[in-house]
């Protein structure tokens, strides 16, 4: 049952359930920017653009690294449909990083319009994944 100040929180991928629970805060990378929720949000539908999401549980910050998804967000509860999260301890650095700089090389180079947005995905996730290790 949810607390006074804290909703219900889903982060769900198509390989498991991230996290279930009560949260007090959540901040999400939407497609317009950053996006804070709490209790009482008005209800809304979101895309989820790949970064770091941040969320507060008994007043502790965690965070990860989603992919692109949704967000529906009602006043007590919010689920998030991602393609992908990970905890920072979960992330690879080394390859993160590789990926990050095959990404980069990939957009330097001549290629086409379904190539180079594939690139810039691939750009978006690797930065995210590093982003959510420098945070933590």
């Amino acid at each position: 049952m949810a607390g006074e100040h804290t909703f219900h929180l889903e982060v769900i991928t198509p390989d498991r359930q991230f996290f279930v629970g009560e949260a007090q805060s959540l901040v999400l990378p939407a497609v317009d920017g950053q996006m804070g929720v709490e209790y009482g949000h008005e209800p809304a539908v979101t895309a989820v653009e790949p970064g770091v999401l941040r969320y507060q549980v008994d007043g502790v910050w965690n965070q990860a690294a989603v992919g692109a998804g949704f967000a529906e967000i009602k006043p007590e509860e919010t689920i998030l449909l991602v393609s992908s999260a990970e905890h920072p301890d979960e992330i690879d650095k080394a390859r993160a990083q590789a990926a990050l700089e095959r990404a980069e090389k990939r957009l330097q180079d001549q290629q086409s319009i379904r190539d180079y947005y594939r690139s810039r995905a691939a750009l978006a996730r690797a930065m995210a994944r590093l982003k959510a290790c420098q945070d933590s």
